[in-house]
């Protein structure tokens, strides 16, 4: 079976580029398939994730980022020359490699995806969820001429989604969404990057843990309010959260705001962060919204049980509410802080959920996942 995938360069730590790498060296080396990547602006930089030599790699070398620094009108001539460039040399090397399934990420190829003639069912994999697709959402909360132009090129991706074969999205909140515009919709999670199988998690450990961007999504404004409303009665814990992001020093200024300089932390991303859940408590999350919840999960592969807002997209999934974690209402500031107090204050049923997290989670481990998708590639070609 030959697959290709359509993507903008592997070149990112996280997310779709890591998510991708492994699903096609998986496809690859387990199931035999002939999988091709191309890419529209890697240029000359290697996969910032191993990519196996059983799979191909091809650049186009677009660069659409050239578009950028001039003004308005010379950048829009810019896209427009880059993006016929790009429909051509795709529909070149697709006719070229003839691939039984064509994959993409709804991309800038989402308008001409469903027209390219090279005979592959075309599928598109969703790794944001439908309502925050290209921040459409803010657009929409904006005036009435950002709120028309988001709803015209969200008609006009809909309708392009109509015309593909499937949508494969990471959680059942997402699909009901897509499923508003479509009937072809498919949920396949994203699949565990590791298991800690031996290693035992420290419940002891006064430590908190969080992992995400600095950034407006990730709530970390609330995460502070919520534990200054309790860490005064619990000397000695404290909360770490490892990322970077735009909002650092917005949020630092929060932290003294609220007086809790010496116990709310924030890291730099590190390689190693089995062994940072593996030294803390337990997770908590105060998304406002997720595409899936990878943290989550990661988390739970290392015995933590999660304390996490239950926002669209993901935590409902991922989390049994009471057995493994707590799911919080969106937003409820003070319920977060009590269901931390909780876990605080209830080591033995902490270390009892941790348990139940790491054996749960085992139903998105690599094979699990993996064989979904064989699964529905052929579901697919029994339906031509």
């Amino acid at each position: 079976m030959k697959i290709v995938y359509l993507y903008t360069a592997l070149v990112t730590v996280g997310g779709a580029d890591r998510v991708i790498t492994e699903k096609a060296n998986y496809f690859a080396e387990k199931f035999g398939y002939d999988v091709t990547i191309i890419t529209d602006s890697q240029g000359d930089n290697p996969p910032i994730f191993p990519l196996s030599p059983k799979v191909h790699l091809i650049n186009l070398n677009i660069m659409f980022g050239r578009q950028y620094g001039h003004g308005l009108l010379l950048r829009a001539y810019y896209y427009f020359k880059l993006m016929y460039k790009y429909k051509r040399l795709v529909a070149k090397e697709l006719n070229k490699i003839k691939p039984d399934f064509t994959i993409s990420t709804i991309g800038r190829e989402l308008d001409f995806f469903s027209k390219l003639k090279d005979g592959s069912i075309k599928i598109e994999e969703g790794h944001v969820a439908r309502f925050f697709i290209r921040n459409f959402h803010l657009m929409e909360q904006r005036s009435f001429l950002y709120k028309s132009v988001a709803i015209f090129w969200r008609n006009i991706m809909d309708n392009a989604i109509k015309k593909i074969s499937a949508i494969v999205v990471l959680t059942e909140d997402d699909a009901t969404q897509w499923r508003h515009v479509c009937n072809h919709v498919y949920v396949i999670p994203n699949s565990l990057p590791f298991y800690e199988k031996y290693k035992n998690n420290d419940y002891l450990s006064k430590d908190i843990i969080s992992v995400g961007r600095l950034n407006e999504q990730k709530g970390y404004d609330l995460l502070i309010k919520a534990w200054a409303m309790i860490s005064k009665k619990y000397p000695g814990w404290k909360i770490y959260v490892y990322g970077e992001g735009l909002l650092k020093s917005y949020l630092e200024n929060i932290v003294k705001e609220n007086d809790v300089e010496t116990s709310f932390l924030f890291e730099k991303p590190v390689t190693d962060i089995q062994n940072k859940y593996l030294s803390s408590a337990f997770f908590v999350s105060s998304s406002h919204f997720e595409g899936f919840g990878m943290a989550l999960i990661e988390a739970m592969a290392c015995g933590l049980p999660c304390v996490s807002f239950n926002c669209s997209c993901g935590p409902a999934d991922i989390i049994k509410d009471n057995e493994d974690g707590f799911l919080v209402k969106n937003g409820d500031v003070k319920k977060l802080s009590e269901k931390i107090a909780y876990m605080i204050d209830n080591p033995e049923e902490r270390a009892k959920m941790g348990r139940r997290a790491k054996e749960n989670v085992k139903r998105y481990s690599k094979p699990v996942i993996m064989e979904k998708w064989r699964s529905l590639f052929n579901h697919l070609i029994e339906q031509q």
